[in-house]
């Protein structure tokens, strides 16, 4: 039997889910490891798996998927099937408790492989990516030399991949539903050399482009053909990079630097059947001749890649230069830019599926709590998942998929973010997962300059046609307008009320009295008041608003105001935009102005260091110990999380299981 650490009998046994041509070269390169050894193969019907296992000489051969990760002899997959379907059986193969290596490219989109980097660490196994490249010691030298800037400073990165197929329709290249076209089948290997390059420059793993600016010859089927991309990264470097299909080039890697140049003429060594013998070759502008530096190896870069998986089995992460999992997320959103740049968006990304290939629910091992708002029939997760950053489906229906499986189920987004954007997306996501009874939709409308009924009513009325539903649970008022009577608003919100369009309401950036004023004026007209505020509030101090005509609750008179009517707090920023994050404020670094200006403050750096004593103690983040302090308060609380990762999600959640006491409460109040 497979072990925990997936070794058995000295070697890790593997399983390969799919039986195409790039299967068999794994299999060839794990006959020839130092580590692994094939134990069995899983393929789509019995003839496959059969064929395969002869002539691989496969012990145990699986007429479907499902039988390979049930086979509790395989301790390890590599995943071999289309791109489309990397996702799923990764996932599945996670929660089967297999180590993973999966086919670059990881997935289809950034999203997916959030998702699937996600299910590795909830079962606490390795994801790693089949770059095979990486792992030849050729990669590494070249590595080696760009960090001893052996010519230079390095400005300029040429990397192609491409290859000359002819057009059939049929095949998986030009396919538009299996996610082909040379981006993704081979353009993921000039990005990722890039971002290595740029990174070894730059003292780092791997750098991440400031700028991607594509063109591309979109085919009959719909997907690139050929395409070209520039891309910017920190330090003045610029990078070159070319792709296809249907354009053979030569595919090679060179590096122009401040003092000469590196080629590497087989930076790819790709062979499937035979050991590469690569070479470098550094030219310096002082010298006449070039350097020849020869880098051989005595098995193809599939045996070098199963032997680097098996050490990042046994000891928990990939050595460099293999990829990582931020290298791979990486590689996936730059990948994604490229895509972006050439219009090319796939038909399945138009309405996502679940990553995992099943029905969406809340996991059994989900920790969200609930509360209740007046006028809001549905319970309400104490954590609001954002939606001010999504934009693209894809991207945000793995978030919002993810924040609902933990139990999350209260969504905020507003007329004015994204330009509707946020609101087209949330409803897209709402509609595509048929979740409208199941899920609080929380919308926000009449954002200064426009903050009157009248423009509440239009913008309500354009909100709920991009949500695409006829009501949303709890409406805002995202601005106030003092030059407005407060009655005026309370009265156009109660016949928005009476409609059905909205469930209850409330006000966001509202100083306290005016909402006070409010209520007074919907009680003595028997009419429906504010169900909740949502001001600032955050254990970090707001010293200014990150944006004009913001409010916060944090001083002690709004605090107590909150604690005698009860009124729900909904708070924005609850995490001080990362104030609390190990090393991301410290007084003497102002690299980040923005932070610097709106939480920089001689008591937040005394919350700050109270918090990761707190911490350490309890053996979790400071900022979970900030979230919870927000969570911990004597009123209402739903604060609002703005994660950009799924990584970010599960660590907010983090927060749900500390239980603050009344004088650690005190004591990071500074009351003590």
């Amino acid at each position: 039997m497979a072990t925990k650490s997936g070794m058995a009998g000295g070697k890790l046994a593997w399983g390969i889910l799919g039986a195409g041509k790039i299967a068999a070269a794994f299999a060839r390169g794990l006959a020839t490891s130092k580590t692994g050894r094939l134990a069995a193969v899983g393929s789509r019907t019995r003839e496959n798996a059969e064929k395969f296992g002869a002539e691989f000489g496969v012990p145990r051969r699986h007429g479907s998927y499902e039988a390979l990760l049930a086979d509790p002899e395989v301790a390890a997959v590599y995943v071999a099937t289309p791109h489309p379907l990397h996702a799923e059986w990764t996932i599945r193969a996670c929660e089967a408790g297999k180590h993973v290596l999966c086919e670059k490219p990881l997935a289809v989109n950034h999203g997916q492989a959030m998702a699937m980097f996600e299910a590795a660490h909830r079962a606490g196994v390795l994801l790693m990516e089949a770059f095979m490249y990486r792992c030849h010691p050729q990669t590494a030298k070249l590595v080696e030399l760009l960090r001893a800037k052996a010519v230079g400073d390095v400005r300029v990165i040429e990397a192609r991949f491409s290859f000359g197929a002819s057009f059939n329709a049929e095949s998986r290249l030009f396919r538009n539903d299996l996610a082909g076209g040379g981006i993704l089948d081979v353009g993921c290997y000039p990005v990722s050399m890039a971002r290595l390059i740029a990174g070894a420059a730059l003292g780092k793993d791997c750098a991440e482009p400031l700028e991607v600016k594509g063109v591309a010859h979109l085919g009959q089927t719909g997907i690139d053909e050929y395409a070209a991309a520039v891309m910017k990264f920190p330090g003045g470097i610029v990078a070159e990079l070319a792709t296809g299909i249907t354009v053979g080039r030569d595919n090679l890697v060179r590096v122009h630097g401040s003092a000469g140049s590196i080629t590497v003429p087989n930076p790819w060594v790709a062979n499937r059947t035979a050991a590469d013998a690569p070479e470098i070759i550094v030219k310096l502008n002082a010298r006449k001749e070039p350097e020849t530096i020869r880098v051989p190896a005595e098995v193809t870069s599939f045996s070098l890649e199963a032997d680097a998986f098996a050490a990042g089995v046994a000891g928990g992460k990939p050595p460099h230069p293999a990829m990582s999992r931020e290298d791979s997320l990486g590689n996936m959103r730059a990948l994604d830019l490229w895509r972006e740049s050439i219009g090319l968006v796939y038909e399945a990304e138009k309405a996502p599926a679940v990553a995992g290939g099943r029905a969406l629910s809340r996991r059994a091992d989900a920790k969200m709590k609930y509360g209740k708002l007046p006028g809001v029939e549905k319970p309400i997760s104490r954590l609001v998942m954002g939606v001010d950053n999504q934009k693209a489906l894809p991207h945000a229906a793995a978030m919002f998929d993810d924040f609902f499986e933990r139990g999350g189920n209260c969504f905020d987004s507003a007329w004015i973010y994204g330009g509707g954007a946020c609101e087209r997306v949330l409803g897209q996501w709402v509609k595509l997962r048929g979740l409208r009874e199941q899920v609080v939709i929380l919308d926000k409308g009449a954002h200064a300059p426009c903050c009157d009924p009248a423009s509440l009513t239009r913008q309500l009325g354009e909100s709920l046609e991009r949500l695409q539903t006829d009501h949303v649970d709890i409406y805002m008022l995202h601005r106030d307008n003092p030059a407005v009577p407060v009655g005026e608003f309370v009265e156009v919100l109660n016949e928005h009320l009476r409609a059905g369009r909205i469930r209850a309401f409330g006000g966001s950036n509202w100083t306290l009295p005016r909402v006070e004023a409010a209520n007074e004026y919907a009680k003595a007209r028997n009419l429906v008041g504010f169900a909740a505020v949502s001001n600032q509030l955050s254990l970090a101090r707001m010293v200014e608003p990150p944006w004009k005509g913001c409010l916060s609750v944090s001083d002690p008179a709004s605090r107590a105001w909150l604690e005698r009517t009860q009124t729900a707090l909904m708070p924005w920023s609850s995490q001080a935009r990362g104030f609390f994050l190990p090393g991301r404020a410290r007084p003497e670094d102002r690299s980040d102005p923005e932070l610097a200006r709106c939480w920089y403050a001689e008591d937040n750096f005394k919350r700050l260091a109270r918090a990761e004593e707190l911490a350490e103690r309890r053996g979790v983040e400071p900022i979970n110990v900030a979230l919870a302090w927000v969570l911990s308060q004597p009123f209402p609380t739903f604060p609002l999380i703005g994660p950009r990762q799924i990584a970010e999600t599960r660590s907010s959640m983090q927060a749900l299981d500390i239980e603050l006491s009344p004088q650690e409460v005190r004591r990071l109040n500074l009351e003590e």
